[in-house]
């Protein structure tokens, strides 16, 4: 599975906005001293943030980013996916091999575990909310997405 320092970074960054960016625009010097994550790196991942619409710059004194949404209309997900490339757990897309992994193309004998894998962990990144995140609202959650797997 490969959830990047990318994606993480991304989401603490994201997280710090909502919880201080409610009425006003951030600067990214701020987010990097409170997160501890390189200044550089945030442009970085800010550039594809703004360009994914989840992000807006504002310029000029007391200038900054802003959330292009609310905080419970911005999923950790979308947050992964601007930054990351798809949430994947196997390993056929890393040897450049769409179908499968294997010497002939053919898919390993635990292809549809790590697949299934994958998409579990993208539908609860879905589920999950900036605000969710910052109202620590994750406990009960965890529960809830436990009993709805139960039922299913």
């Amino acid at each position: 599975m490969r959830l990047s320092t990318k994606g993480r970074y991304a989401v603490m960054a994201m997280a710090d906005l909502a919880r201080n960016g409610a009425d006003r625009a951030v600067s990214l010097a701020e987010i990097a001293t409170r997160q501890e994550i390189s200044l550089s790196y945030l442009e970085q991942l800010f550039a594809r943030l703004r360009k994914a619409e989840l992000v807006k710059s504002v310029r000029g004194p007391g200038g900054g980013y802003r959330l292009a949404r609310s905080s419970a209309e911005t999923w950790v997900a979308e947050i992964v996916l601007a930054v990351d490339e798809p949430i994947r757990a196997t390993r056929c897309a890393e040897h450049g091999k769409p179908n499968g992994c294997m010497l002939r193309g053919e898919r390993c004998i635990t292809h549809n575990l790590w697949e299934d894998l994958g998409a579990e962990i993208h539908r609860y990144l879905s589920s999950v909310s900036l605000d969710d995140v910052v109202s620590n609202n994750l406990r009960n959650r965890r529960s809830d997405v436990a009993a709805q797997v139960a039922a299913e």
